[in-house]
């Protein structure tokens, strides 16, 4: 598949939406990069502590952490995961710590998505 049509196919099945973040950046392309470079930063380290706050069965960093998650993504255009922080937000690890693990997996699922789309669009 020629490179236009692979970049076509990237575009439609996207994990961020480029024209909702352009509405934020006027389309400037150094800017959105920025953003989305601080994003893919960003995801990564509160997943991780999402990770040890479930180990820990902190509901109230629990929440904190899936609320801020849920804002950024939302931010930036990437619904799915926010959708996916939204659902976790309410979950209370210490009363049911199965069901924040599942979460917890659907969020990793989701950020790698967007990671994945964010290196791609970067070229990295």
């Amino acid at each position: 598949m020629e490179v236009s049509k692979r970049l076509g196919f990237l575009m439609a099945s996207a994990a961020v939406d480029l024209a909702h973040l352009a509405r934020y950046t006027g389309g400037d392309a150094a800017l959105n990069a920025e953003i989305l470079r601080l994003f893919d930063n960003q995801a990564s380290e509160m997943v991780a502590r999402l990770q040890s706050i479930l180990d820990a069965r902190d509901a109230k960093s629990w929440k904190e952490v899936t609320h801020t998650l849920k804002g950024a993504a939302r931010g930036i255009g990437a619904f799915g995961l926010g959708d996916a922080a939204a659902a976790a937000e309410p979950i209370d690890p210490s009363a049911d710590s199965v069901t924040a693990a599942a979460a917890l997996l659907a969020l990793q699922s989701k950020t790698s998505a967007v990671q994945f789309f964010i290196r791609a669009y970067l070229g990295a």
